[in-house]
């Protein structure tokens, strides 16, 4: 085998908590992961030597800043490869956007030059070695919805979500995840969301006990510098949200609908309001 391509899931925050600071400066999380119907595309390509990133995005470095060559990189340092490796990547996943697109990029290289070489790794190892490049990166190798702890690698795989419809909404903002945990550190206190009872719910099956607990500490701090943010929340659930929330660091804001008609409603009306900034919009599912 000498191409691979493969498909790159991005994943939103049903729950995001953060419990303190680590010795080592990283931040204790708890969370509620969960993949989503957005993707890149990904072709590897063995070649004589090297690593080259080639992208349809203009907002991204096809050089050694990029976790896709980070991760390349890793796999060839850690088990001897031979040759080099181009990656072609099409980019569909919002930039800087709260929803692990780099980090799902570098899981999906990972697991594709575990093909391709076949080394035969299995999921634990891979995740053990992405974790390394990035704390969200073992979860993206695993998918899915899950539970997670640490500084995001301790993961615990849940049951599968109850099946929604979401509208996916990214602003034409950019965030520094740096910058917003900073800003959190710097609060003295914040309420926090019920991660417990989320994993209580999902277990049942019990959307409406799901969409009751969304919560993300992290939006405190991001919208008060990005108001679409809020502007896009209260559009959501004025138009048929049973709830909705910002993923990660943001400015991304995702909505929970039981109809689709509903979101696809919403959905062509965050595309026409230039009001609420929004750049990307979609209307999906989770995946497991």
């Amino acid at each position: 085998m000498n191409t691979c391509t493969i498909k790159a899931y991005a994943k939103i925050n049903l729950g995001l908590d953060v419990l303190g600071t680590l010795p080592n400066g990283y931040h204790q999380v708890k969370m509620i992961m969960q993949t989503v119907g957005i993707w890149d595309e990904l072709t590897l390509e063995k070649t004589a030597e090297g690593i080259v990133i080639a992208t349809d995005s203009r907002e991204l470095p096809t050089d050694e800043n990029n976790i896709i060559y980070k991760a390349a990189r890793l796999m060839q340092e850690e088990f001897g490869l031979p040759g080099g490796i181009r990656v072609s990547l099409q980019k569909n996943i919002p930039v800087a956007a709260g929803m692990a697109g780099g980090s799902a990029d570098a899981a999906a290289v990972m697991k594709a030059m575990n093909m391709l070489y076949e080394l035969e790794l299995s999921e634990e190892r891979l995740r053990e070695l992405g974790v390394r490049i990035g704390a969200d990166v073992p979860y993206c190798l695993m998918g899915g919805t899950a539970l997670a702890e640490g500084i995001g690698e301790k993961l615990t795989r849940l049951p599968a979500a109850p099946q929604c419809v979401l509208v996916v909404a990214k602003p034409d903002l950019n965030v520094s995840t740096k910058d917003v945990y900073t800003a959190l550190d710097a609060m003295a206190d914040y309420p926090h969301p019920d991660i417990d009872g989320m994993v209580a719910a999902i277990k049942a099956g019990d959307l409406t006990g799901v969409t009751a607990r969304l919560g993300n500490v992290l939006e405190l701090v991001t919208a008060k510098q990005c108001p679409p943010v809020t502007e896009i929340r209260r559009m959501m659930d004025s138009h048929g949200a049973m709830g909705s929330l910002m993923s990660g660091s943001g400015p991304t804001v995702f909505g929970i609908f039981g109809d689709r008609a509903e979101a696809e409603k919403l959905a062509g009306l965050l595309r026409e309001m230039d009001a609420f900034c929004v750049k990307q919009c979609f209307v999906t599912e989770f995946v497991q």
